[in-house]
């Protein structure tokens, strides 16, 4: 049973927060590069760990992470004009590069000297796997960017669809890392099918099992924890196990079990105490990995028909997710379109910030129960003065990945040789018997 205390602690990120403190110590998204794609282009607002910001993209293509507000007198800067290397307020004209360094200010006399005594809060920033990064912790040098495990090398196909929701980041993160729920919400898009191992098409992913109560295992890490869902699957079920495991690298991101084609993870941001951003990723290799069209449409989570240009759902609470009953007594479970809208309805009905004192766990809620207890006591242990989880010996290995894959019985998930997938279909497919090996 979590207290309110505790809730508190694992949800709250604004201010001084231990959560946020923790968070800071960490490369943190803030909007897709596709936001700001252009030189010059219209600068956009991003609010993450209950801090308002500016996003642009300067003349020579630098993008810049600033506070919104302008050091002046506070106006917003999303207002400003994007010009000639700089980001100017349209109050009284002061301009800001991508650094905070004010460049000009048109409304003071030249002889003052008042531009080189202000600086704007700027963070170093990163782009990467079509991201802008930003490292927002500034009592801390800026460490070396690392690559996320979605987006490995710079050649890396990576798919991701965008939504703002208004929850508490937690409840997004929690359904990420449930495993049992898939079985039934995501039923009528993940059919049990006779095949060998998971598979994607347009429509649909199978899965070779009808099993829909899975046996949990967890095995504790530095960065996080895996976690195996293990099932009984269509064929051999009595030599064999379905075995999907999921990887939990903190403080905000989880690796999916992949399907035949491509891997998927999803990273989860907090805005603040009671709304985030969602990122759903498909990634891998260009020839086996959707576009960010495909991507988006597979999801439904395009912009301009499923949300809006602001990243916004237009399913929401209020139109039930534009839930279909007529289809639901045709056979589909939930009546609502794409996997990630079936989630967010369940996340969105739970309330802004949900009271987890209430909570009534079972045995298939283990990889839950471990997130609450790991990320409680790694966030006492920043209140505390230690480094963050998942930082410094504890990053996450560069090998590390989820995997999905009908393995004998006599084998140990832990030991399985779990590999991205990457090389070609046909390797994918195969999920070999051999394909496994005691890991260090």
């Amino acid at each position: 049973m979590i207290t309110r205390e505790e809730n508190d602690l694992l949800c709250r990120v604004e201010g001084e927060a231990p959560m946020g403190r923790l968070m800071r110590q960490h490369w943190v998204p803030i909007c897709l590069s596709e936001e700001v794609a252009d030189p010059d282009c219209d600068p956009v607002s991003a609010r993450i760990l209950g801090e308002n910001l500016v996003v642009f993209r300067d003349s020579d293509g630098q993008v810049g992470v600033l506070d919104e507000a302008c050091p002046h007198r506070g106006p917003s800067l999303v207002y400003g004009r994007n010009e000639e290397g700089g980001l100017r307020c349209l109050y009284h004209g002061w301009k800001m590069d991508v650094h905070g360094n004010v460049i000009e200010m048109v409304s003071e006399p030249a002889a003052s000297g008042f531009m080189d005594k202000v600086k704007h809060k700027a963070y170093p920033v990163k782009e990467w796997g079509g991201m802008v990064w930003a490292w927002m912790d500034p009592q801390v040098d800026t460490p070396e960017f690392v690559p996320p495990l979605w987006a490995p090398t710079a050649d890396t196909r990576v798919a991701i669809g965008k939504a703002i929701l208004p929850v508490n980041w937690v409840q997004v993160l929690e359904g990420a890392i449930d495993s049992a729920h898939s079985s039934s919400l995501h039923s009528s898009d993940m059919v049990p099918a006779r095949v060998q191992g998971a598979e994607a098409n347009d429509k649909n992913w199978l899965r070779p099992t009808t099993d829909k109560a899975p046996r949990m295992q967890v095995q504790r890490t530095g960065y996080g924890f895996r976690y195996a869902a293990i099932r009984r699957p269509i064929f051999n079920a009595q030599t064999h196990d379905y075995v999907r495991t999921t990887v939990f690298v903190a403080p905000f991101t989880v690796l999916i079990p992949p399907n035949n084609l491509y891997n998927v993870a999803n990273v989860n941001v907090p805005m603040d105490d009671t709304h985030m951003v969602f990122y759903f990723i498909g990634w891998g290799h260009a020839e086996q990995t959707p576009d960010t069209a495909a991507w988006r449409r597979f999801l439904h989570l395009t912009v301009g028909v499923d949300v809006d240009e602001r990243y916004r759902p237009l399913r929401n609470h209020e139109n039930r997710f534009w839930q279909d009953r007529q289809a639901m007594r045709d056979g589909n479970f939930t009546g609502i379109q794409g996997i990630p809208n079936q989630d967010m309805a369940m996340w969105v009905s739970m309330g802004r910030l949900t009271d987890r004192t209430r909570d009534r766990l079972g045995a298939s809620d283990l990889a839950v129960v471990e997130f609450r207890k790991q990320m409680i006591e790694a966030v006492r242990a920043v209140a505390d003065g230690s480094p963050a989880i998942g930082t410094g010996d504890h990053k996450a290995p560069t090998e590390v990945c989820s995997f999905q894959s009908v393995i004998p019985k006599t084998i140990d998930w832990r030991a399985y040789d779990a590999r991205p997938i990457w090389l070609g279909v046909e390797e994918a497919q195969a999920g070999t018997d051999q394909n496994y090996a005691v890991k260090a």
